[in-house]
């Protein structure tokens, strides 16, 4: 019997080797994909965030030039009240030839003021300090369409005269009679706009009936405005108000630079997220098997931030975070793999890690300065582990360390599940001579009354509400009710996240003890740590006007 090929081996053969090119594409092509992707949302986002950008300063800086022009208004207006107001102190304004011609003289020492007239109740013109100027004017209002200051005694009004428009300024004598200060606003007052604008835009001065009294463009600007984009301020003080408009087109030219700057970096964050999120992605190893692969390797180590007296500024303690250092340098926040650790228990072996290559490699520092203290962070599930006292004090042991110099931070984040096997273990705790901390009080799940059942040594201040000092008045309340509470109980308190020294001031109103935060320091390496104590000390040691007067970042 002859055997034949089977009809459809060649077929296997070439869908394997599509396939096996597939593999090998498909992944570069998902890669590239991805890069191109980061890329163009940043792009795009950088775009949308640099017009708004872009358009918010312009709009603030044609806001403010808005308020010069009106404030340049509104001190032209009170120069001719004062001017009345010296005439009114004087006397009543007599219409005689020699109270003119002391008026004159006043006029002729005030370059704003053109004229000055003595007007009766209804505003009728009674005499001039000037008479030959009432031939200029065009017409004159009725009291009644003249527009009341805040102050009810005085009103403005236009006042049309052949050779151009000034402004009447008229304050309350008496209940008869009343004062007229016309003032001449000079147009070049308003000539205040940015180079670039300057040929297409124009300053208005409006009374509020929408009368013009000054108005300035540049004598290159070539008719009405196109398509103009308004800029409006109305005054408290006088019934006026300046606007500024600006072409559109001219307006979303102005003040480009910024734009190309903004899209470069969004080029670069774009390019270098898309590579972290295609490695990311295309990275084979779950995170979990990562997390044990960094177990073996042992790449979390421990960053110290350094805890200090809040009075004197010096360092008596620091507390052990972690963090995720890999092989090839990248160095990873505790938000990045605390939370997976802790939902898949690798945060036991992790922590004993962490806290075993602390304290042997702070065992010098603590053999010298006995009162130096170690803050390390447990999770109540941690906590409740059978031997975890025991292990605690094995390890404890074997670097040589005092129970005394070691602080547990129980942290609130995660709820106590059996809290009268929690508050056994504290008390276990205690009685070997360990110092208990309770973490992020007042955000977490335990309530005051957990506070006073744990029976721990320390409560730690979350940072939420050292940020609210200075911006919400609730959060000093609650930072001193916390401390009263821990003096009722007989146990210290220690502020987290300071970074101000107005935080500062305010947690020693609230007789805070110790802090830590950027203020002094970061989270740094241990290596860095033992010399930024050096150099703090040396600051302390030699700073004359008090611990906070040191350089803040003395690393």
């Amino acid at each position: 019997m002859k055997l034949r090929r089977p009809a459809w081996s060649g077929g296997t053969v070439l869908a394997r080797a599509v396939s096996s090119i597939g593999q090998v594409r498909w992944p570069g092509i998902a890669y590239v994909a991805l890069l191109a992707s980061s890329i163009g949302v940043f792009l795009a986002g950088a775009h949308v965030a640099a017009t708004a950008l872009i358009d918010t300063q312009r709009s603030r800086q044609l806001g403010e030039l808005t308020e010069t022009a009106l404030r340049r208004s509104e001190v032209a207006i009170d120069y001719g009240i004062a001017a009345l107001d010296e005439l009114i102190q004087r006397g009543p304004m007599s219409c005689d030839s020699v109270s003119l011609q002391a008026v004159r003289l006043h006029v002729y020492q005030r370059g704003t003021v053109k004229d000055i007239r003595s007007v009766s109740r209804d505003g009728s013109v009674l005499c001039s300090a000037y008479s030959e100027t009432l031939e200029f004017d065009r017409g004159w209002v009725h009291r009644n369409d003249m527009l009341p200051a805040a102050d009810e005694a005085v009103r403005l009004f236009r006042v049309d005269q052949f050779f151009g428009v000034a402004l009447g300024v008229l304050k309350d004598v008496d209940a008869s009679r009343a004062l007229v200060a016309i003032l001449g606003i000079n147009a070049y007052l308003y000539d205040i706009m940015p180079a670039e604008l300057r040929d297409h835009a124009e300053v208005v001065l409006d009374l509020r009936n929408d009368q013009t009294v000054a108005q300035y463009h540049s004598p290159a600007q070539a008719g009405s405005l196109q398509k103009a984009i308004v800029f409006a301020k109305d005054s408290d003080r006088y019934p006026l108000r300046t606007l500024i408009r600006v072409e559109s087109e001219a307006f979303r030219q102005w003040h480009q630079e910024p734009y190309i700057p903004i899209m470069g970096l969004a080029l670069v964050l774009g390019v270098a997220f898309g590579l972290l999120l295609a490695s990311a992605a295309t990275r084979p190893q779950s995170p979990i098997a990562e997390l044990d692969r960094a177990l073996a390797a042992q790449e979390f180590r421990p960053y110290l931030q350094p805890v200090f007296n809040m009075h004197t500024g010096a360092i008596v303690g620091c507390e052990v975070l972690a963090r995720w250092v890999r092989n090839d340098g990248t160095i990873l926040p505790p938000s990045r793999f605390i939370p997976l650790a802790e939902s898949s228990g690798r945060i036991v072996p992790m922590t004993w890690q962490i806290v075993s290559a602390a304290l042997g490699e702070l065992q010098p520092l603590l053999k010298q300065d006995k009162n130096f203290k170690v803050a390390v962070n447990i999770v109540p599930h941690h906590l409740t582990i059978p031997g975890f006292v025991d292990r605690l004090r094995e390890v404890v042991a074997k670097v040589k360390v005092a129970p005394r110099q070691v602080i547990v931070e129980l942290t609130e984040r995660e709820e106590l599940e059996d809290l009268t096997k929690v508050v056994t273990v504290i008390g276990s705790l205690r009685n070997f001579g360990f110092k208990v901390a309770i973490d992020d009080v007042g955000t977490g799940h335990n309530g005051l009354s957990h506070i006073q059942q744990l029976g721990a040594n320390i409560i730690k201040i979350d940072k939420f509400f050292v940020d609210s000092i200075g911006r919400d008045p609730t959060g000093v309340a609650i930072i001193e009710m916390l401390v009263r509470l821990a003096r009722e109980l007989k146990m210290n308190v220690l502020a987290e996240g300071i970074e101000t020294d107005e935080q500062i001031s305010a947690l020693l109103a609230c007789d805070v003890e110790e802090g830590q935060g950027y203020f002094v320091s970061p989270p740094v390496p241990i290596a860095e740590f033992f010399g930024l104590l050096e150099r703090h000390r040396a600051a302390l040691a030699s700073a004359t006007s008090g611990w906070r007067a040191v350089p803040a970042r003395v690393a």
